[in-house]
C-alpha cells in the first residue's frame, strides 16, 4: 500500500470518527417512532444477503431480517441501497437509521459506530478458480485477489503486509463477482457463499474456496449515543434468535443453520 493510499484511508477514518461523535439532535428511536418508519441500509447486489428477484422486488436474508424487524414493531420499511463502503456513512450522515448489510464486527468500526450483538455470522475465504493448485499463502504469489472495497476481507487482506498479497479492489460486491466471472482475476476475498455465485453466473469459471480468512459476527449497526435504540434492537435479536425465525431466514438463503452456540 503506497503513503498516498495510508494518508487517504487514515483521513476517511477520521472523517468519519468525526461525524461519529457529533451529538445526535434527538433521540433517534423517537424519531423512528414518530415518523412510524424505518430506514434500513442495506445493499442489494450480494446474493444471497441482498439482491432483487424476477419482480425487481428486494430479497436475500438481510432483506427478510429487516422486513421482520419492521413488521415486528409495526413500522413502514424503506431501504436505503448502498455499498459495502457506504453503509456506514450512511448512518452517520442521518441517511438511513441502522445498517443491516453484512456488517461484520471489527474494532476499527466500532471505533465509528456502535454494534447490536449479532444476528448472524460471515464465513470469509480466499476463493479461486477451481483448476488452480492453490493450498496455502505462498499459492497466491503473483495472483490477483478480487476485493469489494471498504469490506473486511478488504481490511484483512491489506493488513496482511508479510504475504506481499496482489489485491484487486472493486467498488462493491457485484463488479468484484463480475470481474471473477468474466477472468479479470482468478481469485477473490469474499464470503463463502459469494464464492460460490460466481460458477452459478458462469459454469466455464467455477470457483471454490481454498484458503479460511476469518469468521465475522454480524450485527446491525447504528450511530452512536443511541443507547435506547440499542437496548431494542438487542432484545429483538434475542427474540427472534430464541423463537428461531432468524435461524430460519439464513438457513433458507446460506443453506446451513446459524451456529450452535448462537442458538442454545
Amino acid at each position: 500500500m503506497t503513503n498516498k493510499t495510508l494518508l487517504g484511508t487514515a483521513a476517511a477514518l477520521c472523517g468519519l470518527m468525526m461525524m461519529a461523535i457529533t451529538p445526535a439532535s434527538a433521540d433517534l428511536l423517537d424519531d423512528i417512532t414518530q415518523a412510524k418508519k424505518i430506514r434500513i441500509s442495506t445493499d442489494l447486489a450480494i446474493p444471497p444477503s441482498g439482491m432483487m428477484d424476477s419482480s425487481m422486488k428486494p430479497t436475500g436474508s438481510d432483506v427478510e431480517v429487516a422486513q421482520l424487524l419492521a413488521k415486528d414493531w409495526g413500522l413502514e420499511l424503506e431501504f436505503v441501497q448502498t455499498t459495502g463502503a457506504t453503509r456506514i456513512p450512511n448512518v452517520l450522515t442521518g441517511k438511513a437509521d441502522i445498517i443491516i448489510s453484512t456488517l461484520s464486527v471489527t474494532p476499527e468500526r466500532a471505533k465509528v459506530i456502535d454494534f447490536t450483538k449479532r444476528y448472524a455470522t460471515l464465513q470469509s475465504d480466499i476463493g479461486c478458480l477451481k483448476s488452480l493448485n492453490v493450498k496455502d499463502w505462498p499459492d497466491l504469489k503473483d495472483k490477483a485477489i478480487g476485493v469489494s472495497r471498504g469490506t473486511t476481507q478488504d481490511t484483512t487482506l491489506s493488513n496482511m503486509k508479510d504475504k506481499e498479497l496482489k489485491i484487486s479492489r472493486y467498488d462493491d460486491d457485484a463488479t468484484e463477482v463480475t470481474a471473477a466471472v468474466s477472468g479479470q482475476v482468478d481469485c477473490v476475498g469474499t464470503s463463502a457463499t459469494i464464492i460460490n455465485q460466481i460458477g452459478v453466473k458462469n459454469p466455464a469459471r467455477i470457483f471454490e474456496s481454498k484458503i479460511p480468512l476469518a469468521t465475522f459476527d454480524l450485527a446491525i449497526g447504528l450511530k452512536k449515543g443511541e443507547q435506547r435504540l440499542m437496548d431494542k434492537l438487542n432484545a429483538w435479536i434475542a427474540e427472534n434468535v430464541k423463537n428461531g425465525k432468524l435461524n430460519a431466514i439464513y438457513k433458507k438463503f446460506h443453506g446451513v443453520d446459524l451456529p450452535a452456540d448462537m442458538r442454545s
